[in-house]
């Protein structure tokens, strides 16, 4: 793909393209001299610049379209003919090689602005998602994004880490909704936790602030007809403590594998999602849960939890994990999409986020 988004074609400049064209000229026209049949193979040679238009370049179909012209009037005035059958023809042959020009102009500024919605959306999707892996002071994070719109490279679904004077905080969320509409409030989470983690000292402050920031998108989504939309969220803080605290907002509960074991964390209750705050009970609590070294995190999101096979069955995730448990690959997130994809059978119906997460040697 050039600059702008064209597809290369051919080279010009190199015999390759021109000798194509001879070559399959000079065949077609063999067989109609040396057969002597009454069946001409010569009008195939109208579909050539269809061909050249639907991969090479305006210029190339340009080039192709106009040696077709004059080869099939060459071949037709050798073996003779009614001249006018031959001047239809002809006609005929420079009509289809100007449609074959447009199409071939059409695809070209298609294929401009996909490459064009493309790079924005390349560029939205790093102010969204964090490249992986990464190496903080106190953990090792990998992990596996994947939007159920694989064209827009973005979805509801959404990670961050931020290292702070406190610790690592680690944030991992879904949007309701799926797709380019709940990015917005993926947007609104994201900033509001980058800026929180660093100031806040509790994690129920950093909670809070993601809260203040639903509620704002909510309201600004009110005013202009968008759906209100709720985002659950699990927030972990992390330091040389050999404990982790945690605060789960609606979220699926991280699992741990340790010592040939895999099993979910008992976080408690969990609180209600951001955005409805104002119907919790009281504020969110947070929970701790022992997190030795050796031992690894899984954090997902439900298009993991909730993917189903083609007779229905959810993926057994906590079943997959204890298969791992005594020897986790080095790249499980990547085994456990695939095996996601192997288990389901086709292409994932909601967006999935999956993070691992290991202590930092010291």
């Amino acid at each position: 793909m050039t600059d702008g988004g064209r597809r290369e074609g051919p080279n010009l400049s190199t015999p390759a393209f021109v000798a194509g064209l001879a070559v399959i000229t000079a065949m077609v026209a063999a067989l109609d001299i040396l057969s002597g049949s009454a069946v001409r193979l010569f009008p195939l040679l109208i579909f050539l610049p269809a061909i050249v238009a639907g991969l090479g370049t305006v210029r190339q179909t340009i080039v192709a379209s106009v040696w077709v012209v004059l080869a099939a009037g060459g071949i037709t005035t050798y073996l003779g003919g009614e001249p006018n059958d031959n001047l239809l023809a002809a006609g005929f042959t420079a009509v289809f090689g100007a449609l074959s020009v447009f199409g071939c102009a059409y695809r070209v500024r298609r294929e401009e602005e996909v490459h064009r919605l493309r790079s924005a959306a390349a560029a939205l999707q790093q102010l969204i998602v964090r490249p992986l892996p990464l190496r903080t002071a106190d953990v090792v994070i990998d992990g596996l994004y994947q939007p159920v719109e694989e064209d827009t490279m973005v979805g509801g679904d959404m990670y961050e880490v931020a290292v702070s004077h406190h610790g690592t905080r680690v944030l991992i969320a879904d949007v309701q909704g799926k797709g380019l509409p709940a990015i917005g409030t993926a947007l609104a989470v994201l900033g509001s936790f980058r800026e929180a983690a660093y100031r806040e000292e509790t994690l129920a402050g950093v909670v809070e602030a993601m809260e203040n920031a639903v509620a704002r998108q909510n309201t600004f989504a009110a005013t202009t007809g968008e759906p209100e939309r709720l985002v659950t969220a699990l927030v972990l803080d992390i330091s040389r403590r050999l404990d982790v605290e945690a605060v789960n907002c609606g979220h699926i509960a991280p699992y741990m594998i340790h010592r040939g074991d895999a099993r979910q964390v008992d976080l408690g209750e969990p609180s209600v999602p951001l955005g409805v705050g104002t119907l919790a009970p009281g504020p969110r609590g947070g929970a701790r849960f022992a997190f030795p070294p050796g031992a690894a995190l899984v954090l997902c999101t439900d298009g993991v939890t909730e993917a189903r096979d083609p007779r229905g069955a959810f993926y057994p995730l906590e079943e997959r994990l204890e298969g791992w448990a005594s020897d986790p690959p080095d790249r499980l997130a990547q085994v456990l999409g695939e095996d996601l994809r192997a288990f389901t059978r086709t292409a994932p119906r909601d967006d999935i986020a999956i993070l691992t997460l290991r202590r930092s040697e010291s």
